[in-house]
């Protein structure tokens, strides 16, 4: 079974998140809270690990996943961000939103869509923002939940569904259940693709009509 950390929200334990990038440098999969819900998350460099976390989904292997990065720079490493793009990054992250980016060489092949984009958050959450800085790396982003099933917000739960098939949870407390909103900047053509826990109205004014 997993092992299972309580972690402070607002001022994580360092020894805490010490242990969780220790396990993600080891090629581990964890549970770690977001500002929005709980997610599945690895080192996006260890291949092996993603691929454990598509068979723990029971995810489609062609469905590109999100990642976290820490922030606007962090970014721009991975993914190609315009003056345009930018400007809204800057407004809207951290928060509850995945941005659809052109993705750079940096991204590993199998996080790529055909199109080679990408998505990426900055959540708003002191933990996860720990983890990613104390790591280095960006770390992968998906509801700990298997494919098809409502995300899981209360860490018992989790426990219970995904304890046997990662390697550490760390507990947050109970999150929401409702997923980021995901906004699309490609090619400067604002799209939202899916609303969610983050306010939606500023994208759909930019939206063009179909």
């Amino acid at each position: 079974m997993a092992i299972v950390l309580s972690v402070h929200p607002e001022t994580p334990q360092g020894r805490h998140i010490q242990r969780s990038v220790e396990s993600l440098r080891d090629g581990g999969v964890i549970v770690y809270p977001t500002d929005t819900v709980y997610g599945l998350g690895c080192d996006i460099t260890s291949k092996h690990a993603v691929e454990r976390i598509v068979r723990i989904k029971g995810r489609d292997p062609k469905k590109p996943m999100s990642f976290v990065c820490a922030d606007l720079t962090h970014i721009s490493r991975y993914a190609r961000v315009s003056n345009v793009a930018y400007r809204i990054l800057k407004r809207f992250l951290p928060g509850a939103y995945t941005f659809v980016l052109e993705a750079s060489s940096e991204v590993p092949k199998m996080l790529l869509t055909k199109q080679k984009t990408v998505g990426i958050r900055v959540p708003d959450h002191p933990v996860c923002a720990a983890l990613v800085r104390e790591l280095g790396n960006p770390i992968l982003s998906t509801s700990a939940n298997p494919t098809g099933v409502e995300p899981l917000g209360d860490p018992s739960e989790i426990q219970g569904n995904l304890g046997k098939h990662v390697d550490l949870i760390l507990d947050c407390g109970v999150l929401s259940r409702v997923p980021s909103t995901v906004v699309s900047l490609v090619g400067d053509q604002v799209k939202v693709l899916r609303e969610g826990a983050g306010d939606a109205s500023y994208f759909r004014e930019l939206e063009e009509p179909s």
